[in-house]
């Protein structure tokens, strides 16, 4: 099992005690450089999560799409679980990867608008239509409550070969706060609400990893080190799409491409009732990547 070296060894920054903002905010954490040796392999098996991840195989037991997560003996973005999480931001600025990857919230109150109005939906399968029929890859950050409302599409999103399969929290509460008035989560339940959704996700197989993203990109040490049991790797982003609430595709189209370069973790939403034009802004921004020379890849590959 491996992390990713290659992008720590590419000279990748961490931050530590930060609460990410927007794109166009400052962003307030410290940066310490990394040194790659440090970053020694979980010692579980090829396809099972660390013990301190609370229970069953979170790192890519076989499901119904028939795979596990890990390959080659490891699994993506698994660390030494007892240690201090590494934050990531970006891959290595060099060649053309990108990653895109597309968060999957589900929150108390949008379950109770979903009980109120079955009209709504908060699965946009045009994205996933979009990137199957272009044979985009990308990562999916579920949520515990996303992936229990919708199974269907995470079966899906698991049977593809090109998406990998991360972990987004239970139900989107916010690890630090202010955090765009999410809920906040009490300290003690952070580590069990994200082993929880580990284990929500695990059945599903797929590409799997031990990915994590803090909702709203919030957090602060005492959050890392409230995940340091369960040997997971962070990852935020660098191009914050602004796609939930956006009226519009071409604002969505110009804060990707308009700041995106190589070694990028792009952030987008398959929510649709609150990110309703993801789906209208992808094509042209898969165009304007192809035109600017970058190649869409997994967080995986981009690491590597």
């Amino acid at each position: 099992m491996r992390i990713p070296l290659a992008v720590l060894a590419a000279g990748l920054v961490l931050t530590v005690g930060a609460c990410s903002a927007p794109s166009n905010a400052a962003h307030p954490g410290r940066t310490v450089a990394v040194d790659p040796v440090t970053a020694a392999a979980p010692t579980n098996g090829p396809t099972g999560g660390p013990a301190a991840s609370g229970g069953s195989e979170a790192s890519g037991g076989a499901g119904p799409s028939g795979s596990a997560g890990a390959t080659d003996g490891w699994v993506p973005g698994a660390t030494t679980p007892g240690s201090l999480p590494p934050v990531v931001e970006h891959g290595p600025r060099v060649g053309n990867r990108v990653a895109l990857t597309f968060d999957a919230d589900m929150t108390d109150s949008m379950l109770r608008r979903l009980a109120s109005d079955p009209s709504v939906s908060f699965a946009n399968r045009k994205v996933v239509d979009i990137l199957e029929r272009t044979r985009t890859p990308a990562t999916f950050f579920l949520t515990g409550e996303w992936v229990e409302t919708y199974p269907d599409l995470t079966r899906q999103l698991a049977a593809n070969p090109s998406f990998e399969l991360a972990n987004h929290t239970y139900r989107h509460q916010a690890f630090k706060s202010p955090c765009y008035n999410l809920p906040t989560i009490a300290p003690d339940a952070m580590a069990g609400d994200v082993a929880h959704t580990f284990d929500v996700i695990a059945p599903y197989g797929g590409r799997q990893t031990r990915y994590f993203r803090f909702p709203g990109l919030c957090y602060d040490n005492a959050a890392l080190q409230a995940l340091a049991p369960l040997g997971v790797t962070v990852v935020q982003g660098d191009v914050v799409s602004g796609d939930p609430g956006a009226t519009a595709a071409p604002p969505i189209v110009h804060a990707v491409l308009s700041k995106v370069r190589p070694g990028s973790i792009v952030i987008l939403h398959i929510t649709e009732a609150n990110a309703q034009f993801t789906d209208e802004a992808l094509q042209p921004i898969l165009d304007g990547l192809k035109a600017q020379g970058l190649r869409p890849v997994t967080l995986s590959e981009l690491f590597r």
